[in-house]
């Protein structure tokens, strides 16, 4: 297991990060402490989780569970000293988490104090921005995106309300480290730009979605990466399990996420078949796990802080972790070269 910088926070994380999102919906919490028992004995030290955790489906009556499972191994451990631990705040759309309010001073305020509550611990060491208030092409929204309608007085407004109140609660102890999720180029420089005028904590990763078939980090992201050491963690690595193949000819395995999300966040569409079935072809020709390959090609890009692994089995765990001893070898990354040449943005 390699380990990567965290921005300039001095903060090192492992290239493999372990999502949590199925905790409590797909997941039991014995099963949740089994992975990450797993996971920390492969040299992962780095979770990553959130207050709407978790997913598949979502839910009121299971909000916040995710955190709580992760919380309780924690505590029955006693290695909190040993882990890195993400959260998130949520952004607008949940009726049930603060009325499904925007993302605001008193909402972190709030939020940050109930996920330290769940998580059983005084401080998180990366609190991140789940979506931007202003809207974002994440999650299949590009088709919708339309920045020109932003009321850019309200969205500076925001930005610097979010992060004047992110200062408060790095100063006092509770956070060490500011990411963003699912958001721009513009808006994190903004966010570079807000906090080096104003001593506010900069930015230090974001965590978007990238795979092989959705790479819209490798553009101007991937230079604000370059020039500001702001790490990309990777989610989503196998599109929802997509680029695993079990999904192709029209199959939905049991107890799958196909079968609990009826489109996969909107990526189960014909599109994404002819380029799904050439990624797993070539892994197979090379007698590589589609998986491991999928996995493997994100933790080369040079961006990458950290690619976050999400499973619902033991077996699904190991595979991904085991990417990381997977070199891909020239042809390989060639055929990755020329299938996205052909199939640049099946999603």
């Amino acid at each position: 297991m390699k380990y990567h910088p965290l921005g300039r926070t001095g903060i090192s994380v492992s290239e493999i990060c372990l999502g949590t999102m199925t905790w409590g919906s797909q997941n039991s919490e014995q099963e949740a402490h089994d992975q990450l028992d797993y996971a920390f004995s492969q040299g992962v030290n780095f979770i990553d989780t959130a207050e709407l955790y978790p997913t598949t489906p979502l839910s009121p009556e299971t909000y916040g569970d995710t955190e709580r499972f992760i919380g309780s191994w924690m505590k029955a451990r006693g290695n909190r000293d040993k882990v890195v631990l993400a959260s998130k705040v949520a952004g607008s759309g949940r009726p049930y988490i603060r009325g499904g309010a925007p993302i605001s001073r008193a909402g972190i305020l709030e939020a940050i104090d109930n996920s330290l509550s769940r998580l059983k611990t005084d401080y998180l060491d990366l609190y991140q921005l789940h979506w931007p208030n202003r809207g974002h092409y994440h999650f299949r929204n590009a088709w919708s995106y339309e920045p020109s309608k932003q009321d850019r007085e309200k969205v500076a407004a925001d930005l610097a309300e979010i992060l004047d109140t992110i200062g408060d609660i790095v100063k006092a102890g509770k956070v060490r480290a500011l990411g963003l999720s699912n958001d721009t180029a513009w808006g994190t420089m903004r966010m570079l730009q807000l906090a080096e005028e104003n001593g506010l904590p900069r930015v230090a990763s974001i965590q978007n979605e990238y795979n092989l078939l959705y790479r819209a980090y490798d553009l101007d992201l991937a230079e604000l990466s370059h020039h500001e050491d702001i790490g990309l963690l990777a989610y989503s690595p196998l599109a929802a399990g997509l680029l695993t193949g079990k999904y192709l000819d029209g199959a939905r395995p049991e107890g799958s996420r196909l079968t609990k999300n009826g489109d996969l966040g909107g990526r189960y569409q014909p599109l994404q078949e002819p380029a799904v079935r050439a990624y797993v072809d070539l892994a197979k020709e090379h007698g590589i796990d589609p998986a491991q390959m999928a996995v493997a090609f994100c933790l080369t890009r040079p961006f990458m802080a950290s690619v976050i692994i999400g499973a619902t089995s033991m077996d699904q765990l190991k595979t991904d972790v085991g990417a990381a001893d997977l070199t891909l070898s020239a042809d390989v990354m060639n055929g990755i070269r020329r299938i996205h040449r052909l199939y640049p943005a099946p999603m």
